[in-house]
């Protein structure tokens, strides 16, 4: 079910998940896998929209596991932004209710369940959500069929063709095989000519490090990167690799013109012994080169890619390095915790309480292993503002744009520097090491309510308990929940008639102005 209304001025977007257990062939040789997905499809389907819109999801769980949503990279409100224990059990729905206010960008949703993320994920509970805007499409970047999402996702299958399941891992899970888009090692047809990819690592543990080979001379191709978690860079990054971890994002332009009747390669390089290996984690796909362009639109890389945005948008961060607090990823007595805690301690992973609209920074340190851990914070974009260690620095494309995922390496120590906003309430921040997220290695941050804004926020500041109860997860009763009248009458005017997001721009002017600054140049209010 898919359909778009307009109330009081503002287009919203109304679409059905369902989480479905269904069977599919991967090997045409043997048994069917048992998968766990949305519609019924190994991954979900990509949702487009415009910035400025807004989108209720409608999430029914058919499955035999509690689901919670989680739309990745979003600035959600907190009932809505997928606190793990807020489940939609089987036999129940929820209306998940998103403002589209980003600047044109790729977000991703998928399953966020306490305690069986990772199974939830590898099982197919993941899928693209993609903003647009006026300034994107102005640019001239490959657009329609030449733009293509590419979800990246490691799996094992037994001898049966069936699917060997992390459920049990606690350390780290590492699939033999790679799929994109669902499909193990798939190839494309493409014309010679500028392409868009937005490459999503949707994995457990394992990290890629990415580059294009022609197949003819073995030899790697640079591309530009022009965008990443945050939106589009200021200008194109050039390379000719890019590491992608877990919960990652990275938008890339490749032009396959001049490579006429050739294969090209989109190889994985990387070495780390945190990284289990197998004999085809090497390569992930094919590119099969065309002699002909059927479109020559929308065809350019211009130098100049992101500018000032208009309402919403957040000015840039500024440069800071002086840390306000650390955090220690490690295993700790056998649990993976932060600080020393872990997410099962309800009185103690409250770890940060940053008052809504405050500037911070940051320390986060790879503290003990095994494995890698990619920093995942909900609600926020953070500039990376240094990494020490390990590899030793910021990778350009990294310091391209704005982030919501930093990837720690073994000895690495990143320092990291956000805008806690503009919202208040309860969010969470973790490893997005799925194994080690469902294994404890979690913690929450509190953008707690400043009383004194100087006008009247107590409608918009009722949104920050994760557990409301009133936007809980009902019984799927389909002849009432399904009715059309309820839907566009009832359940979409009462959302957008809320102060859930109605006052964004106000809130962020409000936040400015007690901090007493004209950009986001400003600290943490003074006696904090």
């Amino acid at each position: 079910m898919a359909s778009t209304c307009e109330i009081n001025g503002t287009t919203v977007n109304f679409y059905q998940l369902t989480v479905d257990k269904f069977q599919k062939k991967i090997y045409p040789n043997l048994g069917p896998a048992t998968f766990a997905g949305y519609n019924g499809k190994v991954i979900g389907p990509t949702f487009r929209v415009q910035r400025g819109t807004e989108t209720v999801v409608r999430l029914i769980n058919n499955n035999d596991l509690g689901s919670s949503m989680h739309l990745h990279g979003a600035w959600t409100r907190a009932p809505w932004d997928g606190w793990a224990a807020d489940m939609v059990m089987p036999g129940q729905y929820k209306d998940y209710y998103y403002t589209e206010t980003n600047s044109a960008r790729t977000l991703w949703y998928h399953d966020h369940a306490e305690d069986h993320t990772a199974e939830d994920a590898y099982y197919g509970q993941s899928g693209f959500h993609i903003i647009s805007d006026p300034e994107e499409q102005s640019l001239g970047l490959p657009s329609g069929k030449y733009d293509i999402p590419i979800s990246i996702i490691d799996r094992r299958y037994k001898a049966n063709g069936d699917l060997v399941s992390p459920a049990d891992e606690i350390i780290n899970f590492f699939g033999d095989i790679i799929h994109l888009n669902g499909q193990p090692w798939p190839y494309l047809k493409v014309e010679p000519r500028k392409y868009r990819f937005r490459f999503l690592n949707s994995g457990l543990s394992r990290a890629y490090n990415l580059g294009f080979m022609v197949d003819a001379v073995n030899m790697t191709q640079a591309f530009q990167i022009v965008g990443s978690d945050g939106g589009l860079f200021s200008a194109p990054v050039t390379t000719d690799s890019f590491t992608l971890s877990m919960g990652e994002r990275y938008e890339v332009v490749f032009d396959f013109a001049g490579f006429e009747n050739l294969n090209i390669t989109l190889r994985n390089s990387i070495f780390n012994p945190e990284i289990m290996e197998f004999d085809q984690t090497d390569r992930l796909m094919r590119f099969v080169v065309g002699n002909k362009v059927t479109d020559k639109s929308n065809n350019i890389i211009p130098g100049t890619l992101s500018g000032p945005r208009s309402s919403g948008q957040l000015p840039p961060l500024p440069y800071r390095t002086d840390v306000d607090r650390t955090f220690n990823f490690a295993r700790t007595n056998g649990d993976w915790t932060i600080n020393g805690v872990t997410y099962d301690d309800v009185a103690g992973r409250t770890l940060a309480r940053p008052p809504m609209g405050t500037i911070e920074t940051w320390e986060l340190r790879y503290a003990g292993g095994p494995g890698i851990h990619p920093i995942h914070m909900h609600l926020i974009d953070f500039m990376i503002v240094s990494r020490t260690g390990g590899r030793g620095e910021v990778l350009p494309y990294e310091s391209g744009g704005l982030k919501d995922v930093v990837l720690l390496v073994p000895g690495e120590t990143a320092i990291v520097t956000a805008f806690f906003g503009p919202w208040n309430g309860l969010y969470q921040f973790h490893c997005h090491n799925l194994i080690h997220e469902d294994h404890e290695m979690m913690a929450v941050f509190n953008t707690t309510v400043v009383k004194d804004l100087g006008y009247d926020l107590e409608d918009t500041l009722a949104f920050g308990d994760p557990m409301d109860p009133k936007y809980a997860a009902r019984d799927y009763d389909p002849k009432v929940a399904d009715d059309e009248d309820y839907i566009t009458n009832k359940l979409l005017p009462s959302l957008v008639n809320s102060a859930a997001y109605r006052k964004l721009d106000e809130v962020i002017a409000a936040e400015n102005q007690y901090y007493g600054r004209s950009t986001y140049g400003g600290d943490r209010p003074p006696g904090f």
